[in-house]
Order: C-alpha cells, then structure tokens, then sequence
C-alpha cells in the first residue's frame, strides 16, 4: 500500500510517499482503509520538529483520518467491515481524566499516523462516524472538534447565557463557533482578515473583530460585552494572546489553553486570575467518550 513518511523533522518537504505492507489487524484491532484526512496545526509543528520530544523517524503523519472498516480482528465483535469510523486521536484514552500514560498513544505523534491508505488501529480506537456526515466532514472531528467540545461542553458547561470567545478561524474555533451557537450563547470571534470574519458570520458569530484593526482587541471585547467579558476564552494563540484573554475574560470565566501557534511561553499578571477568580484549564483533544456524546449531540442537532 501507499503511505506518507516524514523522514526528517526539517518541515513538509520531507514527506516522502513509500510502499510498505499493507497491515494485518491483530486480534483485537480493526484495519481502516482511509477515505479521508485533515490537517491540524500539530502536524505542521510535527513536521517541523517543532513538537517536541518522542516523536520517532520516519513516521506516517496526521492524527485525523476517516473511512471504513476493510477487515477486523478475529477478537473484535464491536465493528464488521464496511462500518464508517474515524480514528480517536488517543487510541487508549476510552474515558475518565487524562493520564500521562495515554500520550504515548496519539496518532501522527508518538504513534504512526492517518497519512496512509489502509491503517491498523485498536478496537477502542475508532469510532462510529455520524450518518449525516461525508468522510470529508468526519476527519475533521478526532482533533479539532472534540478539543472545542471538551473545553466547552465537558468541563466548561456552556450555555445559553453565556458568550464564548474564539481566537482565529482555525478549525478548534469554527468548532467552538457551531458547539457555542448550539447551546445557544453568543460569539464573540477575532480574525486580521475581514473576509474570514465575514464567513464566520455566516456560520453563527455574533460579533467579530479584527484584531490588526484593534490591536487592544480585549478593550473591544469588553466594550461589545458592555464591561461584562466573557465567560468562556478557547485559547489558541499562546504567547501574544494570554494575556488579552484572561483581560477579556469575565468574572468567574474560563481559559481554555489549547495551543500556542505564537509561542507557548507568556508572562501573566496573577492578580488577574485572582481578582477575576478566573479558572485556567488546559484541553487536551478528549477521549473516546467525549467523542461518542459529541457525535451524537452533533446528529441530533
């Protein structure tokens, strides 16, 4: 079969597409032929080698991927070929709090990955993909989506009092943005292109603004909330966005720390955090739970 290594962690100019044996699932594993992958952030730091430690040369990349079930182990009795499913990005976090052992078993990192056209994966390892979503759709679930969805909805409680603040237009925001206007709050959403902002308009925003435009984008932020903040702050942009978070952020609000595309070094002012008694939360993608309550949330609604 087909597969994309990364060879060298000098950037994506050291993919390689090779030939290797197509898998054979073991007894409790099921093989995937891959209809579709997406892209995160990650794996742009991954193929950069700007990740971090344990990631092991040459690795099959992405930890988002989509398809069907070709073939299952002779243990499996939870999925039959022809099953649609998306891999989770832990494969062994099935519930419960995240422990330091799970990291050793996330895909496109510490693990090979989804780039590939058949993968061999746990049986508690994927998931059920919705009826109503293309493979296209569900490979943009395993990372992004379930992000958005555990810091809004699994600890952060959202609903429909309250308004969420989205950094950018990348994909853990667009999530945020469809969770947030599902649980009916309010949007609050920042791009430095207006075109974006335009388009996350018309996918539920409820008030934009342009950080380049409004470099003090928390003044604005409280000014549009009329001094309130807000309640929720899905922070992904790290070193040059904390702080303006955690000032935009409302009494008894949350920052969700997520990524850091500006660095993931910042110094804060704790009073801040004391005087807003302001709960600082990292997010981790989820687990297997997690996934499945999403899933379900998102075909009802």
């Amino acid at each position: 079969m087909k597969a994309w290594h990364l060879v060298e962690a000098n950037g994506a100019n050291e993919l390689r597409l090779v030939e290797i044996p197509q898998p054979t699932p073991q007894p409790h594993e099921v093989l995937v032929r891959v209809r579709a992958n997406s892209l995160n952030y990650r794996d742009l730091m991954i193929a950069g080698g700007k990740y971090g430690p344990g990631i092991n040369l040459p690795l099959v990349p992405l930890s988002d991927g989509a398809g069907e079930i070709a073939a299952a182990g002779e243990a499996v009795t939870l999925w039959k070929p022809g099953d649609r499913v998306a891999g989770t990005f832990f494969q062994r976090w099935e519930t419960g709090p995240c422990k330091a052992e799970i990291f050793s078993s996330a895909l496109g990192g510490a693990m090979n990955g989804m780039l590939a056209e058949y993968v061999a994966l746990s049986e508690d390892g994927v998931i059920a993909i919705p009826d109503h979503m293309s493979f296209e759709e569900a490979a943009t679930l395993p990372c992004a989506a379930l992000t958005a969805w555990q810091a809004l909805v699994t600890h952060g409680h959202v609903s429909a009092d309250q308004t969420v603040l989205l950094l950018g237009t990348g994909g853990v925001s667009i999530f945020g943005c469809q969770i947030a206007k599902m649980h009916g709050a309010k949007v609050v959403i920042t791009s430095g292109i207006d075109e974006k902002l335009v388009r996350a308009k018309s996918l539920g925003a409820d008030e934009t603004i342009n950080y380049r435009t409004h470099p003090a984008w928390d003044e604005e932020v409280m000014r549009i909330t009329g001094g309130a903040g807000v309640h929720h702050a899905l922070e992904v942009g790290g070193h040059d966005t904390f702080e303006k978070s955690l000032r935009a952020l409302a009494m008894n609000g949350t920052v969700s720390v997520i990524g850091g595309v500006s660095g993931f070094s910042t110094s804060v002012q704790l009073r801040d955090i004391l005087t807003k008694n302001a709960l600082i939360r990292g997010i981790f993608v989820g687990n297997h739970d997690m996934f499945a309550a999403m899933n379900r949330s998102f075909s009802r609604h």
